[in-house]
């Protein structure tokens, strides 16, 4: 159906463990469940990993599913052109806030939260997580809050959990 071309099934097993006709052996063991299945297809290149189950056998069958999966958009006429095959690429690019770039930035901007500065922050035991608990609520898009405010308390939390703050 997809026309796929360089096909390539990644997994952890060691080249050891395949027969001369790249089947692998049947003691094979993969280092780890996961699978990549890629290929070249007419809608572009595509890749679908899988790591969800206990064996690799099962992992592939999930992307052998879902493949079938989304055959059935085209074969029910739902597209025309492949467009559940791009994935995110249908996704609109959004604008991600910057980082901190110290922890006494990320302290001044979680303490406007609480109406503290970054000095009254450290010295106060355990107003920095108040002030982080505080400032996810407030910023949190499913109760009303802004998401590139939530991003930022997300960086915010990053950097104070590198520092060693939280």
């Amino acid at each position: 159906m997809l026309s796929a071309r360089e096909a390539e099934m990644l997994v952890a097993i060691a080249p050891a463990d395949f027969r001369l006709d790249g089947k692998p052996r049947a003691q094979a063991k993969a280092a780890h469940p996961g699978v990549i299945l890629s290929f070249d297809s007419k809608v572009g290149h595509l890749s679908y990993p899988c790591d969800t189950f206990t064996t690799w056998q099962d992992n592939l069958r999930a992307v052998a599913l879902a493949l079938e999966a989304l055959r059935k958009v085209d074969r029910y006429g739902v597209t025309k052109r492949g467009e559940q095959y791009r994935g995110f690429l249908a996704i609109e690019a959004t604008a991600v806030p910057d980082g901190f770039a110290t922890a006494d930035d990320a302290l001044a901007y979680l303490g406007k939260f609480l109406g503290l500065g970054h000095a009254e922050m450290k010295v106060i035991p355990g107003v920095v997580a108040r002030a982080l608990r505080r400032a996810q609520r407030d910023t949190h898009p499913d109760r009303g809050g802004d998401e590139v405010a939530f991003h930022r308390v997300s960086l915010a939390e990053a950097k104070l959990r590198e520092e060693g703050l939280l």
